[in-house]
């Protein structure tokens, strides 16, 4: 019994997002009962955690930091999605849901994330090491994006509120586009060792121990299951947010 739990424990990421796909096709523009819409939001947790776990099997597979970014593609996919469907169903009441997400995602980052970590180092290490200049550069465009994207609206005049015109609107986006893919050049390629992690001298560990990265195979099916997750939750997310809208309304 121990064995058969422990073996679903390790696979239980298969078949989740196959069940998502399969909940959508069922639940897809019907009317979902209290115990369906449980169901669906269960399963919708699970297609999140089961697209990360594929999403990281392919970071394993092809390596730092290329593997950063496609967790960082995957989160971003699935963040969106959930915001965009919430957005579209909560009508003007949610029209500033997009700000206060990346607003509360810099925070977290920053604060949470960061400080956790520096906490930890220095709890177990009594100096946390890591790369400054990584650090540093990653910090910036947070930072420079930040600042674009939440700040810069209030001085703007154009229209009334904290709010972009059309035009703005098109530089900001244009401009943070920009601002990513430079710092993803740079970490891909022209500074890479400025993302690898450190040695206590401060030296670049360009090869870790770790596990044997998954073979092509496992990859590639990985690959195919993090698409259905990212479809089976940009769905379902379609499908429980009125039950959301309608919780956080209940809630006051």
């Amino acid at each position: 019994m121990i064995t058969w739990l422990r073996s679903l424990a390790r696979r239980w990421t298969i078949p989740v997002p196959v069940l998502a796909v399969v909940l959508l096709i069922l639940t897809w523009h019907r009317a979902m009962p209290g115990p369906v819409i449980a169901l669906v939001t269960v399963v919708l947790a699970g297609a999140v955690l089961a697209a990360v776990h594929h999403a990281e099997v392919i970071a394993h597979r092809i390596g730092e930091p290329l593997g950063s970014l496609v967790l960082a593609i995957a989160v971003t996919v699935i963040e969106v999605a959930l915001i965009v469907t919430l957005m579209a169903d909560g009508g003007d009441k949610s029209s500033t849901l997009a700000r206060d997400t990346v607003f509360a995602a810099v925070m977290i980052t920053c604060n949470g994330i960061v400080g956790i970590c520096l906490l930890v180092a220095s709890l177990r290490h009594g100096t946390a090491v890591f790369n400054p200049e990584g650090s540093g550069a990653a910090l910036a465009t947070v930072a420079t994006l930040a600042t674009l994207s939440l700040v810069l609206p209030t001085f703007t005049t154009s229209k009334p509120g904290p709010e972009f015109s059309t035009l703005q609107l098109t530089f900001a986006a244009l401009s943070s586009l920009i601002l990513y893919g430079l710092f993803v050049a740079t970490q891909t390629v022209r500074h890479r060792d400025y993302f690898l992690p450190i040695t206590r001298q401060g030296e670049v560990i360009s090869n870790e121990d770790h596990a044997s990265p998954p073979s092509k195979r496992t990859a590639l099916i990985s690959l195919g299951l993090l698409a259905l997750a990212l479809v089976g939750v940009v769905g379902l997310a379609k499908g429980v947010s009125p039950a959301i809208e309608a919780g956080v309304a209940a809630a006051g």
